[in-house]
């Protein structure tokens, strides 16, 4: 590749896309359409008469690194602590209407007669709406503050959730060719262990990192190591068989969490409009104008689809969830559109041959289509609410009423006990023990796969280096299987002091409560035992080694069960602070120190005295 030909590529893209975005800027439509227009021009069909672009490949390559920026961009908005200000509504909504589009992809696929794999990948470009359209176009229509729009800001973030997860299930399963519940749940377990546990050691470390940088006050030494975060990962994320837009998105939301965020963005900014720009032009270089009119049937059958099943789907579970007519109308006329993470998704399917060639374009057109209605179904929503108070009968239009009355009474009421609240707190930190056991066990897995050399320390005769890396997964996760062994016995005499009989004799009352605690214990001891043992098969040492390596274990953490839950505790104090603090508003070219706001939640009490499961509770939490 010779530099001139790559400055001109660049130059092209960048020169044409300019005049055609200052065009449809004009015409009050998306700009993302402009981009996706300016590559058609540059493309091998284009209608002018040059030929502009001489090395696609280029472009191409360009655009990858432009899904890179806009998915990092998009887990730089994303905040994890978003989760609990949405509310349960999102989630509600999200995997209802992305269920339902997904199944009526899957069905209008079959319908038109598409292969299998076409039907899945439709029905994954049908499930997830546009971040960035939608959000141009409610504040190029000024209605960003507006009631609807936080909500539809919200299930953006779950249906976010579920297209990363769908495109790493897609990854998984694209390479056996085949659809099958199977594998997916496969990859979707491995995929939420992998989550998780670079979720959490992202937190400990990048946030920590980024804030120490910042002590230089230097926005080139932040910028270039944020970068150096995204495209680590990013590479970790290839290099474990997952897309790249996966370990761009993880990595943007963990950075969200330091305190540096706000001048992060703003240094990011520039290089994602500049990428998201080439991205979306390296689409626009896919178009062919035959051959979406040659599916332009299937092209208006999908975008109808699209506008009407997002609309009702997004407008029920909104409504279900406790909101007004108005503003669930409103949220389902705003939902109605495809856009970058359909493009990615069916990107993928192309770049991995398991996809017909019409799927691509058609996905681009519907995408055109349903975004330059998304504005006029925005403004047609309220003539509905009209048409729908002035003829639906009077007792329909109580019901409703009443109906949201009652939801939103019921969402301002405490439910929740506070032992409910602990148990159910509980709960979410075995899973989570649970999934970052299954990270180090899969990573070493990986690990073995790759064949390091420097891992054979034991001779073949004693495993080799299956055993090796089983001793060191092992240790890894010795503070995480002590805690879980904690947790899971205050989990199991919690439920013994509730379950067991009030009423009944002391000495029936105390056997009750050791079966049921005794119960839950071996369980959770056999369903972890049993998880390491199936995710380390590929490097399982020989019966004696694999014993003789358990007792070591087991004395291991007798002896340092003190210094284990140390480094576990801090370990927690840590990911705690980080997910807590408040962040430090930046200014435009300034660094201004501000202290620490760190707020302590006191504990709930416990509607019963019990001294053993209070020290255990305190000591585990």
């Amino acid at each position: 590749m010779h530099a001139a030909d790559f400055l001109q590529n660049l130059a092209m893209v960048m020169m044409v896309a300019g005049v055609v975005t200052v065009l449809f800027r004009l015409a009050k439509q998306p700009v993302v359409l402009g981009y996706i227009l300016a590559g058609w021009l540059l493309g091998p069909q284009t209608p002018l008469p040059v030929h502009l672009i001489e090395n696609e490949e280029i472009i191409h390559t360009l655009g990858e690194i432009g899904i890179v920026f806009l998915l990092f961009s998009l887990g730089l908005e994303f905040n994890l602590r978003k989760i609990r200000q949405i509310g349960p509504t999102v989630f509600l909504v999200a995997p209802l209407e992305t269920g339902i589009m997904f199944f009526l992809g899957l069905q209008l696929g079959r319908i038109m007669d598409w292969e299998t794999m076409d039907c899945v990948y439709l029905g994954a470009i049908m499930m997830i709406s546009s971040t960035t359209i939608i959000t141009k176009t409610l504040t190029e229509m000024r209605l960003q503050k507006e009631k609807f729009a936080e909500v539809i800001f919200g299930i953006l973030i779950a249906e976010d959730i579920i297209a990363i997860l769908m495109i790493a299930a897609l990854s998984g399963v694209g390479l056996s060719g085949e659809f099958a519940l199977g594998p997916l749940l496969s990859t979707v377990g491995k995929l939420g262990a992998f989550l998780i546990t670079l979720l959490i050691v992202g937190l400990l470390l990048a946030p920590r990192l980024l804030d120490y940088i910042g002590k230089f006050k230097s926005e080139e030494t932040l910028l270039i190591a944020a970068l150096g975060l995204c495209f680590g990962v990013s590479l970790l994320a290839i290099k474990l068989e997952y897309s790249v837009a996966l370990g761009a998105f993880i990595i943007g939301a963990v950075i969200a969490e330091s305190r540096e965020i706000h001048l992060i963005e703003r240094l990011i900014g520039p290089i994602r409009i500049m990428f998201s720009a080439v991205f979306f032009t390296a689409i626009g270089l896919l178009i062919d104008p035959v051959k979406i009119w040659q599916y332009i049937g299937p092209v208006l059958l999908l975008s109808a689809a699209i506008m009407t099943g997002k609309f009702i789907f997004c407008s029920f579970g909104s409504f279900i969830g406790g909101y007004d007519q108005k503003t669930s109308l409103k949220v389902g006329a705003g939902m109605s559109q495809i856009g970058e993470f359909s493009f990615i998704i069916a990107a993928l399917g192309m770049e991995m041959g398991v996809i017909s060639d019409h799927v691509y374009p058609i996905a681009v057109a519907v995408s055109a289509v349903t975004s330059t209605c998304t504005p006029y179904w925005i403004r047609l929503s309220d003539r509905i609410v009209d048409m729908h108070r002035r003829f639906a009968p009077q007792l329909w239009l109580n019901y409703l009423n009443t109906y949201s009355e009652w939801i939103q009474r019921l969402g301002r009421k405490k439910k929740d006990s506070a032992v409910r609240k602990m148990i159910r707190k509980i709960i979410i930190q075995l899973f989570v023990n649970v999934a970052l056991v299954s990270g180090i066990f899969l990573f070493g897995a990986i690990l073995y796969r790759n064949g390091i050399e420097w891992l054979n320390w034991f001779p073949e005769s004693m495993g080799g280096a299956g055993s090796t890396l089983f001793g060191i997964c092992l240790l890894a996760a010795l503070p995480v299987l002590i805690a879980f062994f904690r947790k899971l016995q205050a989990f199991g005499m919690i439920l013994s002091e509730l379950a067991a009989p009030q009423r009944a004799q002391r000495s029936v009352r105390v056997a009750s409560k050791a079966l049921i605690a005794n119960t839950v214990l071996f369980t959770g001891l056999i369903i972890i035992v049993v998880m390491i043992l199936l995710l380390s098969s590929a490097f399982l040492p020989p019966a004696e080694i694999l014993t003789a390596l358990a007792v070591m274990g087991v004395a291991l953490a007798l002896a340092l069960r003190r210094f284990f839950i140390r480094i576990y505790a801090k370990a927690q104090i840590a990911l705690k602070e980080t997910l807590t603090k408040e962040k430090i508003k930046k200014h435009r070219h300034s660094y201004d120190s501000e202290n620490e706001n760190h707020q302590v939640g006191s504990k709930p009490e416990l509607p019963f005295d019990h001294a053993a499961i209070q020290t255990i509770l305190i000591s585990s939490l």
